[in-house]
């Protein structure tokens, strides 16, 4: 299947880095590849490159992403994942969520829901 631009998302930004001195992936392949990716549609192309940087990561280049995503991801509430409140999990789900988080040792002999809902609040608000 061939990389194409979905309709209507032309202006999504991109932010592609690389490293001047890659000695994998020439610095020549990724100016092909925001040339035909411009090509295709994509209005908001910015290709980050660095002097000196082999197949490797920066710190000047991690800074670089995160200016990036401060940017485009909005920073309101509207995108952050909002956990579902313990008091109103299922023992099933706090038993899951107990599981998922690691604390199957700090949950032998609990009985009671709200002991569960307890711990899954602690561990939440690094109380553990």
């Amino acid at each position: 299947k061939q990389f194409q631009i979905t309709a209507g998302m032309e202006d999504v930004p991109i932010l592609h880095c690389h490293g001047e001195a890659d000695p994998m992936v020439n610095i020549n392949m990724a100016r092909r590849s925001k040339e035909m990716v411009t090509q295709m549609g994509a209005k908001n192309y910015e290709l980050k490159t660095y002097p000196g940087l082999v197949h490797s990561v920066s710190m000047e280049e991690i800074q670089d992403v995160k200016e990036f995503l401060e940017k485009v991801v909005p920073s309101d509430n509207e995108c952050q994942v909002k956990l579902k409140d313990p008091s109103e999990m299922s023992v099933k789900e706090l038993r899951a969520a107990i599981r998922k988080a690691g604390l199957g040792s700090k949950a032998v002999g609990l009985m009671e829901k709200s002991e569960f809902v307890k711990l899954v609040r602690d561990h939440r608000n690094g109380n553990l």
